[in-house]
């Protein structure tokens, strides 16, 4: 780990000893709706911040490349996965890390752990990067197509999935309106080039109360 994160770590924890203590003030912060307008990478500065990703749209795949802090996008076209490129690009995204569709998570190459941790912080403060069972990705089935829902037609598509990273959202379907549930834990992608990161899931929705709409920490390279 970079030794100015913990400086940093400890400063921080001085100045809210600043602070009154308030009963409640943070209850259930992380699973409030973010209140950011703009998407995209909002970095701190010193390896760690903020996405803000939509990811209201079924037919669309949001890559995310955490060693430039860009973003691309791409639309599936066919029930083998098939896409296409967005917006001005020329082409698929060739170089990124981790991409989502919905709540559907896969990486590039990579492999994820599910740690105990429910802060960025605990996980700066380890010694070492967490060991344990990495999850590569494996092939599913995600939905690219609801609006056939009332009739019956679901539409979807074949593609790959790291159900470890999955993890930081539960999505039971057996009710309607389903129930989503954060795990709130920190997981640590491992990527096809050795460097790690820690995500951790804080938000699914936006200040309309709409899902779809992710907030995610990060911390890259651990």
């Amino acid at each position: 780990m970079k030794l100015f994160r913990l400086y940093q770590l400890f400063a921080l924890g001085a100045t809210m000893l600043l602070f009154p203590a308030c009963d409640g003030i943070l209850d259930g912060i992380y699973n409030q709706p973010r209140t950011t307008t703009g998407y995209g990478f909002n970095p701190n500065g010193d390896g760690t911040g903020t996405l803000f990703i939509d990811a209201t749209d079924y037919a669309q795949w949001t890559y995310i490349n955490l060693h430039t802090e860009e973003i691309d996008s791409t639309r599936i076209t066919g029930t083998d996965g098939t896409e296409v490129p967005m917006g001005e690009n020329a082409s698929l995204p060739a170089e990124w890390d981790f991409a989502i569709h919905r709540y559907d998570v896969k990486t590039n190459g990579g492999a994820v752990l599910e740690t105990e941790a429910t802060s960025l912080d605990a996980v700066l403060l380890m010694s070492s990067i967490p060991t344990g069972n990495y999850v590569s990705d494996t092939e599913t089935q995600i939905t690219i197509d609801m609006s056939g829902m009332m009739e019956g037609n679901i539409l979807y598509a074949t593609s790959s999935y790291n159900a470890e990273l999955a993890k930081w959202l539960d999505v039971d379907t057996s009710t309607m309106p389903p129930i989503y549930t954060l795990s709130n834990k920190v997981y640590i992608l491992r990527m096809a080039d050795g460097t790690y990161a820690a995500l951790r899931l804080t938000a699914f929705r936006n200040e309309q109360n709409t899902s779809g709409h992710l907030t995610i920490e990060y911390a890259y390279p651990l």
